[in-house]
C-alpha cells in the first residue's frame, strides 16, 4: 500500500516518511487511533515505504518487487499477528498464519479500513473473543530468528496488541527492548491503555487522529460519488471516521444501531424516573446480546453521552446528531452536566473492559444499570 492510497492524514505521512529518509527508524511503534482513521493503512504504507528500492516523492515506488509483494501481502520478511480464536478452526492452538487468507481478503476489500467486529465476522467468530497467545509470541520469536529472505528490514505487524494474553506480552518483552538487527515492529492499536505498561514504555507512540473533513468529503465525493454538500454533512456526521461514514451511506444505523439506540433510551428513562425494578428486566435483556453486540453498545452510548453534553453545554452547532438521536439527546440533555458526565463515561467505560475481558454480562450489567440509575440527576436551574 502506497501513502497516496491513505485517505487524508498528509501531515502524519510526511512524518513518517521524513523520518525514514533521515535514517530515524523506531525499532518498535504504536500506531493508535480509531480503525476508521485509517491506523492499519497508515502501517502498512510505512512498512512498504521502508523496504522500498525506489522511494521518490514522499511515497514508495509501487513497482519494485518489494512493494509489489507488500501489496499483496505475501513478503516474505513481512509478518502478521492478529486475534483470533480457536472454533473457526478446530485447533486449539491457531496462529494468526491459519488465517492469512482471510486477512488478505479483508485488507484488499476494504483498503484496511475495518474494524475488530468486521474482522471477527470475516472468521465466523462474531461473538467470541479474539486473543493473541503464549503461542503466537513463542512464533514471531520463531520467524524474527531467521535472517531477512530479501528486503532491508524484518517487519512484525500486530494488529490490536491489546488482545495480547499476559504471557504472550511478557514473551514478547524482551525482543522489544533488544531487537535484531535491522526488525521492526508497528503495533496497531484501537486501546492502547490496555497495553502492559512496559510494553508501552518500550515503544514509539504514532497518534493517528481522526480524518480531516475536508479530506473525508472529498473521499466521500469521488467514492461513493455523492453529491459535495451530502458529502461534506457525511463528513460531519461520521466525525472524520471513514467507516462511521460508510455505515451512514449505507444505511447501517438500521436493525443493530436501532437496537442500539432503543437500549441507551431505556435505560435512560428507567434511570432519571427512578424505576429500579425495571432496571433489573433491562439488564436481563441486554444480557442477551452478544459479547461485541455489548461492546458496541457501550461505545455507542458513550457517544450519545457526550453529545447529550454538547447539547447542554450550548454547543449544538458541533454535535454530530440527527433524527431521532437528536430529537431524544435534546430532551435529556438537562440530565447531563459538569456534575455527572465524567462519572456516567467511566461507568461506560468499566463496563465495557468488563465485558471484554470476558465478565458475566448478567452481572456487569445488573450493577452498571443500577450505577446509571444514580448518576441521572436533572439539577435545577
Amino acid at each position: 500500500m502506497k501513502f497516496s492510497e491513505v485517505i487524508g492524514q498528509e501531515r502524519l505521512k510526511a512524518m513518517l516518511t521524513r523520518g525514514v529518509d533521515e535514517g530515524r527508524i523506531s525499532h518498535a511503534q504504536l500506531f493508535t487511533g480509531e480503525a476508521g482513521s485509517g491506523t492499519l493503512p497508515l502501517a502498512l504504507a510505512y512498512a512498504q515505504y521502508v523496504n522500498c528500492t525506489n522511494r521518490h516523492n514522499g511515497d514508495s515506488c509501487g513497482q519494485c518487487p518489494s512493494c509489489r509483494k507488500i501489496a499483496e501481502l505475501v513478503h516474505p520478511d513481512l509478518h502478521f499477528v492478529f486475534p483470533v480464536n480457536s472454533s473457526s478452526k478446530g485447533s486449539s492452538k491457531p496462529t494468526s498464519d491459519n488465517f492469512l487468507p482471510r486477512w488478505r481478503e479483508l485488507v484488499a476489500g476494504t483498503g484496511g479500513y475495518f474494524d475488530e467486529a468486521m474482522w471477527y465476522k470475516a472468521i465466523d467468530i462474531d461473538n467470541q473473543q479474539g486473543i493473541i497467545s503464549r503461542n503466537e509470541a513463542d512464533e514471531v520469536i520463531r520467524k524474527l530468528s531467521f535472517k531477512s529472505f530479501e528486503a532491508e528490514y524484518k517487519i512484525m505487524v500486530i494488529w490490536l496488541p491489546e488482545k495480547m494474553r499476559v504471557e504472550a506480552a511478557n514473551t514478547l518483552l524482551k525482543i522489544l527492548e533488544e531487537p535484531w538487527e535491522k526488525t521492526l515492529f508497528l503495533l496497531v492499536s484501537q486501546a492502547p491503555s490496555r497495553l502492559l505498561p512496559t510494553i508501552l514504555s518500550r515503544t514509539q507512540e504514532v497518534v493517528v487522529p481522526r480524518i480531516s473533513m475536508e479530506a473525508t468529503a472529498n473521499y466521500l465525493t469521488t467514492h461513493y460519488n455523492l453529491p459535495a454538500d451530502q458529502a461534506a454533512n457525511m463528513a460531519r456526521l461520521s466525525g472524520g471516521d471513514l467507516l462511521q461514514a460508510g455505515r451512514l451511506i449505507a444505511g447501517e444505523k438500521e436493525r443493530a444501531g436501532q437496537e442500539y439506540f432503543d437500549l441507551f433510551v431505556q435505560l435512560m428513562r428507567l434511570s432519571y424516573n427512578d424505576r429500579h425494578m425495571e432496571l433489573l428486566e433491562w439488564a436481563e435483556n441486554a444480557a442477551t446480546l452478544g459479547r461485541e453486540e455489548l461492546k458496541r453498545f457501550f461505545a455507542n452510548s458513550i457517544r450519545l453521552l457526550r453529545e447529550s453534553y454538547m447539547l447542554h453545554a450550548g454547543m449544538s452547532n458541533i454535535t454530530y446528531l440527527w433524527g431521532a438521536e437528536l430529537e431524544f439527546c435534546k430532551k435529556f440533555s438537562p440530565f447531563i452536566g459538569n456534575h455527572n458526565i465524567e462519572k456516567l463515561v467511566s461507568e461506560m467505560e468499566l463496563a465495557l473492559a468488563q465485558v471484554a475481558q470476558n465478565g458475566n454480562p448478567k452481572i456487569i450489567l445488573t450493577h452498571f444499570a443500577l450505577t446509571i440509575s444514580k448518576l441521572i440527576i436533572r439539577l435545577p436551574r
